[in-house]
């Protein structure tokens, strides 16, 4: 039977000696300790079954600008309703507000994460809870500061509807079959970041001024869908980007004010897969879709592209862009005709790269992008062409009227 214990302590005692640690060590596993509102000595560390929740708002576990507030060794713990401060600031001990390491069925919900290095860091943890966290790290430079939300070999777990501000990244490495889903990011530099992760869903987040939205890197088997991504900052400021992942489903996504809306290099990877890139909406980026390396059979069908400086982007010549499968998207520069009225162009949608796309090659050439010279030059190479452009894609069915 699982007892209660009720924590009653004076500032007097949690200031002379570590009273969270002793009742700790004292309750028998599956205890649940309630906590009134007060400052508690961090450094602690959890070993068996247990839950600590704040049964008031003002309960605050202070790690004293030392390693890591709180350790979880065990499977089946619980933190609800906690305010976890003052890591230390060490990169290489992952000085963190949480740690949990070779755990199952933990959780961790309604927490406040302020001034520590790393916010919740996970390893080698399944079939567990992070819900409803608000995370942010020490007031450092981006680089320097840690990750808010880090999965290593974690499985199967459930992370949702936590904020990460001014963190580092929210990575999920050599991690499968998680559920990321109604996160939101601010100001951090990577929102989210894969590699080598497969059969994750990452589903309805939102990410707003961030270097990096969302990034996958050798990994497979994944859906992202209905997430929303704002504003990436910076020149290279990338909304979702696909480097060498195979059987993804980029679905229902939106993309707005990026620098590059989505990078795609060398992708898919895995001989004989396809990526699906259908239904988003990639919007008024500088960049709408920047093809990096060998990139081909891709299947990017439905999406909305419009308001983009440049539709498409290729800077590599040997990506292959037009050995993609792109049909029935809406383009905002289409100049084809629709006679029959069934919203499918009479005339295939074909883009061509041209000589104000010379910066793609060269980027010392990019400072005069948008220039009268650079739009003379391609007003006079699409009249006139003193060099055949290269091909780049064509939609054979393409959109005439934005639906939805």
């Amino acid at each position: 039977m699982i007892r209660i214990f009720l924590i009653f302590l004076s500032l007097l005692s949690i200031l002379n000696a570590n009273a969270l640690q002793s009742a700790i060590d004292k309750a028998p596993s599956g205890s649940i300790l309630k906590l009134p509102a007060g400052v508690y000595k961090g450094s602690i560390v959890i070993k068996k079954p247990l839950t600590i929740i704040g049964k008031e708002d003002g309960v605050v576990i202070d790690g004293e600008g030392n390693g890591t507030v709180i350790k979880i060794e065990s499977s089946f713990v619980t933190l609800k309703n906690l305010k976890i401060v003052g890591s230390g600031e060490f990169t290489h001990t992952l000085d963190a507000a949480i740690s949990i390491i070779n755990a199952k069925q933990c959780e961790v919900s309604d927490c406040v994460i302020d001034d520590c290095l790393f916010g919740i860091d996970m390893q080698m943890v399944s079939n567990s809870i992070i819900g409803n966290n608000r995370i942010t790290s020490k007031d450092f430079d981006l680089g320097l500061r840690g990750d808010g939300l880090r999965l290593w070999y974690s499985n199967d777990n459930v992370v949702k509807r936590n904020k990460l501000i001014k963190s580092r990244d929210m990575v999920v490495w050599y991690s499968h079959g998680n559920l990321i889903e109604e996160n939101y990011g601010e100001h951090n530099r990577y929102s989210l970041h894969f590699m080598y992760a497969g059969k994750n869903i990452v589903k309805n987040n939102t990410y707003k001024y961030n270097s990096v939205g969302i990034f996958f890197m050798y990994s497979q088997d994944t859906i992202a869908t209905g997430n929303v991504i704002q504003s990436s900052l910076g020149a290279t400021g990338m909304g979702i980007g696909l480097k060498d992942v195979s059987n993804f489903t980029i679905k229902d996504n939106t993309v707005i004010y990026c620098a590059q809306g989505l990078y795609i290099d060398r992708s898919p990877f895995e001989p004989n897969t396809h990526n699906w890139i259908e239904g988003n909406h990639v919007l008024y980026n500088a960049e709408a879709l920047h093809f990096h390396s060998l990139s081909e059979n891709n299947v990017i069908k439905n999406n909305a592209v419009m308001g983009n400086i440049e539709d498409i982007v290729n800077d590599s010549r040997g990506s292959k862009t037009n050995e993609n499968e792109i049909v029935g998207n809406y383009w905002d520069n289409y100049a084809g005709f629709d006679r029959d009225g069934d919203n499918v162009g009479d005339t295939p949608h074909k883009v061509y790269q041209y000589a104000d796309q010379l910066w793609v090659y060269n980027p010392d050439v990019k400072f005069f992008y948008g220039s009268p010279v650079i739009s003379l030059l391609n007003f006079l190479a699409k009249l006139a062409p003193f060099s055949e452009p290269v091909f780049l894609l064509e939609d054979k069915e393409p959109k005439v009227k934005l639906e939805g």
